[in-house]
């Protein structure tokens, strides 16, 4: 028999660890109260007569409680349950401590890698705290039997260690609004800016500080023509050359990329930033279009590394809008898209097909993840919870009757994860992060108000995560893709209207649950052999991955990470059948 403990480790049964217990409460009672020999051989009899290949060590401890009580030992089996309770209590704050030692020592290998293999002393802070933090979510916080399913591989609570405070996961910017009407920093009132250069030098401050005042990313569209504009102005003024106006282009833009890969925000980390490139036809078009082709030459070319090798630089994430003009059918503007394929990794997304599928253009607000379309420019993402659907495959056995009934169970267990999320940000005050609530990011609220009336309309949303759908077909062995999507986007949309909140789906690999099912369900070919849980067989050719990709892609809130050479991207962008694809290419 094997006994699954409450970190989700399988460890062999051992009989004498029930004496030792039930030993140790004896040792507190009077003699009538203690139990005998063979009373504890008979509950140990009991135990394994149950014939179970796999117990839960609370099932174990549950059972020993009950036989003490119908043995009469009630005052043994109070001893016996304030043991247990000790026990737990002393688990849980040296799982802590040695969580942040290893981390101190680079052996706790969920935070090292989560930090990027980069833990420096600035990030070991955060880090420190974020393991604090992930503590007192977990026995206090979170409600039990959330933690529990967290513990059980059921849902896995995203960015927990963050769970103490009222911040949120992501955002997309206001950032004409920033720009144009001033903003505050560190109390500094800034000012709009007179030329390029200091836009951008703005900017990436902007950026910065609302990224510390988050934990995930930070999008905003990039249109600073009209300060490009401005600075033209100032040249054409000033009678100085032409020259000049390119120099002012090339240094602004090596501003914002160079700012961009070396600032840091509070907790340590350099702010992960998306630009949306997208070519909008009005009165500072040129201008914008010179910016973009600025930028993804000079992504291209690469910034030096500390040994001095050019490696294209990680931050901005870019995102690449195509339209008629630029999707290479000879527009005026496919130069601009042939260049973009000189960069590493990038985001299509294809503004005649969104609006197919949507009714409206929308942007994204963390890597693949689509906002609901809306009129409104500052908006926030308030967190996610995933749901592990190779778990219920494997415990489903192939019946899909059965998968069904335990996705149910589940989603509504996710529904409750979700909402302790929002109930979180409720009642927060906008004095608590300003430069987002106050100073224009996502709003400008007064001093003293509350963020609730922003939390319940198209400014914000939450996202519940699907997991593992390729290995979900691989164990039912049929494709039930469609089938689950088409079930989790209905089951998300009455959540919204129960709850008046938006809830969106979205798709995404996690590696969190295949440890835990590994060692649950030993090593099951093509599903718990593998590192992390995926959406899509990427094995397949692009071509015959299209159809069923742009169809999770329209069911959900944007697009899995994926990675095919660029040659077959350019086909998608020119037979016009890209919705929204994260591309990289091969290392």
């Amino acid at each position: 028999m094997k006994v699954i403990k409450r970190d989700g480790k399988i460890v062999e049964y051992e009989r004498e660890k029930i004496k030792t217990a039930i030993h140790k409460a004896n040792v507190e009672v009077s003699e009538p109260e203690k139990a005998t020999e063979q009373e504890i051989h008979s509950i140990i009899t009991y135990i394994e007569s149950l014939g179970k290949k796999r117990i839960l060590v609370e099932d174990i401890q549950d059972i020993i409680e009950l036989k003490l009580m119908e043995l009469g030992h009630y005052e043994l089996a109070k001893k016996y349950i304030v043991y247990r309770y000790t026990r737990t209590l002393v688990r849980k704050q040296t799982s802590t401590d040695s969580s942040i030692l290893g981390m101190i020592k680079k052996t706790n290998q969920e935070v090292v890698l989560d930090g990027q293999n980069k833990i420096v002393s600035s990030m070991q802070r955060d880090l420190i705290a974020g393991e604090v933090s992930k503590d007192l979510t977990k026995r206090i916080l979170l409600p039990e039997k959330i933690v529990r399913a967290m513990e059980d591989g059921v849902l896995h609570f995203l960015n927990s260690e963050y769970y103490v405070q009222p911040i949120f996961h992501s955002s997309l910017i206001d950032i004409e609004d920033m720009l144009e009407n001033g903003t505050v920093i560190q109390g500094k009132k800034i000012e709009s800016p007179k030329s390029f250069q200091v836009a951008c030098t703005v900017l990436t401050q902007i950026v910065t500080s609302v990224s510390s005042s988050s934990y995930g990313g930070v999008c905003l569209p990039l249109s600073l023509g009209k300060y490009l504009r401005k600075s033209m102005e100032k040249i054409e003024k000033e009678k100085r050359p032409l020259s000049d106006y390119k120099k002012e282009l090339i240094s602004g833009v090596q501003t914002l990329i160079y700012q961009m890969n070396t600032s840091m925000n509070t907790s340590g980390k350099i702010p992960y930033v998306t630009l949306i490139l997208e070519n909008n036809e009005g009165e500072y078009q040129k201008e914008n279009l010179e910016i973009m082709e600025e930028l993804l030459k000079q992504k291209a070319k690469g910034m030096l590394d500390e040994n001095g090798n050019l490696i294209e630089p990680e931050y901005p994430k870019i995102v690449y809008v195509l339209d008629k003009s630029n999707c290479l059918h000879g527009g005026k503007h496919d130069d601009l898209t042939k260049l973009s394929f000189s960069c590493n990794e990038i985001t299509y997304l294809s503004k005649e097909n969104m609006e197919k599928a949507y009714g409206k253009v929308t942007y994204p607000i963390w890597k693949g993840l689509l906002l609901k379309p809306s009129s409104i420019k500052g908006r926030f993402h308030q967190g996610m919870v995933s749901l592990n659907l190779p778990q219920i495959a494997i415990l489903a056995d192939g019946v899909e009757e059965t998968f069904y009934s335990l996705l149910r169970e589940r989603v509504e267990l996710c529904l409750e994860a979700l909402l302790c999320r929002h109930y979180a940000l409720l009642g927060t005050y906008s004095d608590m992060s300003p430069i987002l609530w106050k100073y224009g990011a996502i709003s400008r609220l007064k001093s003293g108000e509350m963020i609730d009336s922003l939390l319940k309309n198209d400014v914000s949303n939450l996202s519940l995560c699907y997991v593992g759908l390729q290995e979900v077909n691989i164990l039912m062995k049929k494709d039930l893709s469609v089938s689950i999507l088409e079930f989790l986007k209905e089951t998300c949309e009455k959540w919204s209207i129960d709850n008046h909140i938006e809830i969106t789906l979205y798709g995404m690999n996690d590696s969190y649950f295949v440890e835990i099912d590994r060692e649950k369900f030993g090593k099951i070919k093509g599903v718990t052999d593998r590192n992390t849980y995926t959406n899509i067989d990427q094995t397949k050719p692009l071509y015959e991955s299209v159809e069923s990709y742009n169809k999770m892609v329209q069911l959900s809130s944007g697009g899995m990470d994926l990675t095919w050479d660029f040659d077959h991207v350019k086909e998608l962008i020119q037979e016009n059948k890209l919705i929204y694809w994260n591309v990289r290419k091969e290392k």
